[in-house]
């Protein structure tokens, strides 16, 4: 079924059929994210960031569900979980006006 999640939290876009993943992120004034579930590199998150568009670390453990978190200031370079991006759907086609 479109929009329902699986037991990772995970659903698809209903729109473009990408894998997301929709979570609130934060303990005080959290924010409720949706996130593209495919990784990126480093050059990749430098081109996708931007003011109104953040990059989460994505961390995966056994018998848990998938949980994001802020990327800041004390985040390890080092980090060894995968880093996402927001979704931003391309959703489908759009026809123009006849006039």
């Amino acid at each position: 079924m479109a929009g329902r999640a699986a037991a990772d939290g995970t659903t698809r876009c209903p729109a473009c059929r990408a894998p997301i993943l929709r979570q609130l992120v934060g303990h005080r004034a959290a924010l409720t994210v949706t996130a593209d579930l495919t990784p990126l590199t480093s050059a990749e998150q430098a081109a996708a960031r931007t003011p109104n568009r953040l990059i989460w670390c994505l961390v995966q453990r056994p018998h848990t569900p998938h949980q994001l978190r802020w990327i800041d200031r004390w985040h390890p370079a080092a980090c060894p979980h995968p880093h996402v991006t927001e979704h931003h759907c391309p959703g489908p086609a759009r026809q123009h006006p006849l006039f």
